[in-house]
């Protein structure tokens, strides 16, 4: 058996390698995987060549430890099954489905601390959207929406479509949402938007604006465009002592921002959010199993796998980033699927 792991080997280009199949230590499992997701946001830095120097891969995930530097492995949502247990493993754990903070790889290996079993009324496919939706529960506990608030997502990709579904639940006055690109801003509607608009539509500046220097009508705006342009779309909505949440990490990408017209006299709060923490204030209430099994929960309750556009046989990798990096309006979640015959 041998073990097919992708690699970017630098700017713009990826390689699948064939080597030895791994074999579990005593104190970890085997696990053969059915599917990974690729990040159309994080990994796409990768990809492109937009990783901002001096940072690491990510130290809250042991699959990648490490400085940056090509080539490299990364990639953060499969979900498999563990077919073999080390000599110190509970042997309870072969057979199980579960998802992993891993690389795209056909075959890796793990401790079960750093698994999370699947629950058994998930779809394999629905589970590789945990960490997408413990990302969009997390931009939800920072932005902390309230009844009878106008809201704005910018950005409609998964992060922002899943953050719209989660928003949709609340008994919000209004919710609206921003993206340049048709299929996303249909799937946005079918999750719970009241009304999505293109940024360069007139109409949105009209409904939700105030003029210029004035700020707008919404009382919390999302920034996950990905685009640091999509900030300065979160300045023109925002109203007075509003709120700006910033889920977007630019990477490399830099952007003028409108900061000398209504931001300081508007008292606009700038909210940083990033899902490998939880907000200081909330510490005392909520830690990580917590948001995970809230997250689980919200995958039963809006069921994302209908947003996976395209899927790809881990050997056509290529492909698949050259449709994502070139083509972004005909994707929203595009999956590795390695249940499709390899390349031996």
């Amino acid at each position: 058996m041998k073990r097919h792991r992708l690699e970017f080997t630098e700017p713009g280009q990826v390689a699948v390698k064939v080597g030895p199949a791994p074999r579990p230590a005593a104190d970890e499992v085997l696990v053969q995987t059915h599917c990974s997701a690729i990040s159309p946001g994080t990994e796409m830095l990768v990809y492109r060549g937009q990783w901002p120097p001096g940072v690491a891969k990510d130290a809250t995930i042991d699959s990648l430890a490490g400085d940056f530097a090509y080539p490299l492995v990364y990639g953060y949502c499969a979900v498999g099954r563990v077919m073999e247990t080390g000599s110190a493993v509970s042997g309870e754990w072969r057979n199980n489905r579960v998802f992993a903070f891993q690389p795209h790889q056909d075959l890796f290996c793990a401790r079960p601390a750093t698994l999370h079993p699947i629950p058994a009324d998930l779809d394999d496919e629905t589970a590789l959207f945990l960490p997408a939706m413990e990302t969009a529960v997390n931009l939800l506990l920072d932005g902390g929406p309230l009844i009878g608030e106008k809201v704005v997502v910018v950005g409609q990709g998964i992060i922002g479509l899943l953050t719209t579904a989660l928003l949709s639940r609340f008994p919000l006055a209004a919710l609206a949402t921003v993206d340049a690109y048709p299929l996303r801003r249909e799937a946005s509607l079918g999750l719970g938007a009241g009304e999505c608009f293109d940024p360069q539509d007139p109409s949105l500046l009209t409904r939700w604006g105030k003029g210029l220097g004035r700020g707008g009508e919404a009382d919390l705006v999302y920034e996950l465009s990905g685009n640091p342009v999509g900030l300065n779309t979160a300045l023109a909505l925002v109203r007075y002592s509003g709120r700006i949440v910033v889920g977007s990490w630019y990477g490399a990408k830099r952007a003028d921002l409108d900061l000398g017209a209504f931001f300081h006299r508007g008292r606009v709060a700038l909210i940083s959010s990033q899902v490998s923490s939880i907000a200081p204030q909330l510490t005392g209430r909520w830690h990580t199993c917590r948001r995970i099994d809230l997250a689980w929960e919200m995958l039963r309750r809006v069921r994302p796998a209908a947003c996976i556009t395209q899927r790809f046989a881990l050997a056509d990798a290529a492909s698949a980033y050259t449709l994502i990096d070139r083509s972004p309006g005909e994707t929203i979640q595009v999956i590795f699927d390695y249940r499709q015959a390899e390349t031996a």
